[in-house]
């Protein structure tokens, strides 16, 4: 048995923390939990056809759904701008927003359950600031670097033409995503094991520099990449098309996947990880695949949309205050919330200003910073600070 399985670490009470006695309370749902998940459904779907229907160019739901009816995709080529605006544009922005909220929502609650801490979130293992790192070399660097790549490397047709096109800025994000998260997990394993508290610092550490490089790169940054670099930063979902989606659904549906298989040992752990490991439970292989799902999920995401905070912060601790620390629970309500407060967030930012948008990420911030808040002077009155 390692060392960290035989010591059980101090943390300080918190909506996560419970004794053994409490234990049974996992596994019985709050009565209100049916309605809460209902209602989350219900107010995704209404949500998602506002977006779908609302903006600068409105278009009624009874198009809307003759135009779902038809598969109507040749009409836009045609000249039929209700069809080209719904089925090219707002449906696959609104899908990336729902995958987008679902992904954060699920890897929120995943580490909130992992680290036993409400305010946890995917930033903090520094997969947002990695695919920031990466686009924002690709930005200023780009031009030097990708026509050299393609003399020098023998690259695919499929690799060609994403070099190419518009999506080289993406699968840098991804890789810079990646590169920076395995370097934190590198940094916190000890012994075969992730020791967490030098996990969360690797993170603080990643996420400082990460910052340092960028702000040198929007120095010598010429002007048109430094609007590209400032745009890409603060996050949006108006570059989303259907083969973006086609490319990171499949890593989000792993790491999602892989979240959901661990619900019952996520939910022993919260009880700390000595009772978890007297239940039975695997700790150091389950911190091993939850960082991982953890990684794959939100670099695939981050990779095409920007840096989007406080959503995997936001939906997690909402539903486990109304329905409980169920993961099983907290699981399916998080992807429900944090799919709506996405997919609401993009409306509004498509129509305050319209035809302009505010960036995704600033409104997300504007919701996510003040929750915040309120959760530190909420832990200080519990502390008695």
């Amino acid at each position: 048995m390692h060392a960290e399985d035989s010591v059980r670490p101090a943390m300080p009470k918190s909506p996560l923390r419970m004794t053994p006695a409490q234990a049974t309370a996992l596994a019985t749902r709050r009565p209100r939990t049916p309605f809460v998940l209902a209602a989350l459904g219900v107010l995704l779907a209404c949500a998602v056809i506002a977006g779908v229907c609302l903006g600068a160019y409105p278009v009624s739901p009874m198009t809307l759904w003759h135009a779902l009816l038809a598969g109507n995709l040749e009409a836009g080529a045609q000249g039929d701008r209700s069809a080209l605006v719904l089925l090219e544009l707002r449906l696959p922005r609104v899908a990336l927003g729902v995958l987008l909220g679902a992904g954060f929502g699920a890897a929120g609650s995943a580490l909130q359950a992992l680290l036993r801490n409400p305010l946890a979130d995917p930033g903090l293992i520094g997969v947002s600031s990695g695919a920031a790192l990466g686009a924002s070399l690709l930005i200023v660097f780009g031009a030097f670097v990708v026509p050299h790549l393609a003399l020098s490397l023998p690259m695919s047709t499929a690799v060609s033409q994403i070099v190419e096109g518009g999506q080289a800025t993406a699968l840098a994000a991804f890789a810079g995503a990646v590169g920076v998260t395995l370097v934190v997990y590198r940094l916190a394993v000890s012994n075969g094991r992730v020791v967490l508290p030098i996990l969360l610092l690797a993170g603080v550490a990643a996420n400082a520099l990460a910052g340092a490089v960028i702000g040198m790169l929007a120095y010598v940054a010429t002007d048109a990449q430094l609007r590209s670099l400032t745009f890409w930063s603060l996050g949006s979902l108006a570059d989303a098309r259907w083969s973006t989606l086609g490319a990171i659904t499949p890593f989000v549906f792993a790491g999602v996947s892989m979240i959901a298989v661990h619900t019952r040992e996520l939910n022993a752990m919260q009880l700390g990880e000595l009772d978890a490991h007297y239940l039975g439970v695997p700790v150091r292989r389950v911190k091993n695949t939850i960082l991982l799902a953890v990684a794959l999920a939100i670099s695939a995401l981050v990779s095409c949309t920007g840096q989007i905070g406080f959503i995997g912060l936001v939906a997690p601790h909402c539903i486990r205050l109304l329905c409980g620390p169920d993961q099983r629970v907290v699981l399916l309500g998080s992807m429900l919330l944090g799919a709506l407060i996405t997919v609401v967030a993009d409306l509004i930012a498509r129509i305050v200003v319209a035809p302009a948008e505010i960036p995704l990420g600033v409104l997300t911030a504007l919701i996510g910073a003040p929750f915040f808040i309120f959760l530190l002077v909420r832990g200080r009155r519990q502390f008695g600070l």
